[in-house]
């Protein structure tokens, strides 16, 4: 089975999380923590604040990693290395999603979110997201 490692930006502001829903692919209109694959030698950090700028025109501070998650979807087995950010600069940008949102702990069940985010999800403790 093809293996793929990405990375996700789990941003918040103290008191919500940023979804964005996806425009294309098998997983069309599914939510997702924006971030993508690695490339070549970079850190998963530094992969990660690329991805976040060429997604979303954003500079983004990393605070720690919360979660590495193992998951086979259909075509591929995923490996997502997920990390609590903060934006540091810019206005998030949608340059590669259809749509965003801010959600608050109560609202993360109100959007249809990807099988692996949605592991990220319920591995939350009940402080992390007031």
């Amino acid at each position: 089975m093809k293996q793929i490692e990405v990375v996700a930006a789990i941003i918040h502001d103290d008191c919500r999380i940023f979804a964005t829903q996806r425009g294309y692919g098998d997983w069309k209109d599914y939510w997702e923590f924006p971030g993508g694959k690695m490339e070549g030698e970079e850190t998963p950090e530094d992969a990660l604040k690329r991805e976040i700028w060429e997604e979303l025109e954003t500079r983004i501070v990393i605070e720690r990693l919360i979660t590495t998650v193992e998951y086979d979807y259909p075509k591929f087995h995923l490996t997502m290395h997920c990390f609590w950010c903060h934006v540091e600069s810019g206005s998030l940008t949608l340059k590669e999603h259809e749509a965003a949102r801010w959600l608050h702990r109560d609202e993360l069940d109100s959007v249809e979110w990807l099988p692996a985010d949605k592991i990220v999800i319920n591995s939350f403790p009940p402080s992390l997201v007031r």
